[in-house]
């Protein structure tokens, strides 16, 4: 049953109008104007043949008080329900390494009509497990100083027949902080770690190691993790979001070490 709403006054205005006038037919295909109405729509509404009251909005598909030239006059189909295709492949997981997660989707075949059910989940998603095969690296830990440590020094010990390694030329690193422990504020170089923040790492050719790389560089889009070697406590994780080849970091930021 249709609950009484805001158009009542107007319904029983309509009757007694209708049987002072003594109208005889009734139904959608006599309303003036708007014969059919979007929605529900109370004054949206005629006399049936047995003399009761019907209705001419879409509403009166659910309710069950239509006018009986509701679908001749409104041409108003049967209902379509959603349809949708099956599930495409899943995605590479988001994560380099460690937690991430993976998504996949479906598309829309027949898009519902007329009233009919709509379309379930389009997306899923669920949780894995990054396995690149850099993730070693990318567990390494790295060490960091202030810039203010970057020093040429010259070994006043250092004897002609022994030969000195190659020195190789610096890189920068480019990271987004992503944690960044209290204790980094204790100090003043510190202060400028802070969550969030993105900030330039160099790798001076006298820190490279074995690798030819400096330790704890780690990998693009990865989180990985570093720790201030100079100030107990001071801590946290980043994600490296760019490298730069044969560069130099500009004033005020960090070197591995």
């Amino acid at each position: 049953m249709r609950e009484p709403g805001t158009g009542v006054g107007y319904q029983l205005v309509f009757c007694v109008w209708l049987l002072v006038h003594g109208l005889v037919e009734g139904g959608c295909g006599d309303r003036e104007a708007h014969k059919c109405c979007p929605g529900r729509n109370n004054e949206c509404s005629d006399f049936s043949l047995r003399k009761t009251l019907c209705y001419c909005d879409t509403y009166c598909e659910k309710t069950g008080d239509c006018c009986e030239d509701y679908h001749s006059v409104c041409q108003i189909s049967a209902a379509v329900d959603c349809v949708v295709g099956p599930w495409g492949p899943w995605s590479e997981c988001n994560a380099l390494c460690g937690t991430g997660s993976k998504d996949r989707t479906r598309q829309v075949t027949v898009p519902p009509r007329n009233g009919g059910t709509p379309c379930p989940d389009l997306k899923q998603r669920r949780g894995c497990l990054g396995e690149n095969s850099a993730c070693d690296e990318a567990k390494e830990v790295a060490k960091i100083l202030p810039d203010s440590f970057k020093r040429d020094f010259k070994d006043p010990w250092r004897r002609p027949h022994i030969l000195t390694r190659e020195k190789l030329p610096s890189y920068c690193i480019y990271f987004r902080l992503t944690q960044v422990s209290p204790a980094c504020r204790l100090h003043f170089w510190s202060r400028q770690l802070a969550r969030e923040r993105r900030v330039c790492v160099e790798c001076q050719g006298n820190a490279v190691g074995s690798k030819k790389r400096c330790q704890g560089d780690g990998l693009q889009g990865a989180r990985t993790f570093w720790t201030a070697a100079s100030i107990a406590g001071c801590q946290g994780s980043w994600v490296q979001e760019s490298l730069q080849e044969k560069c130099v970091c500009p004033q005020l930021s960090f070197i591995f070490i």
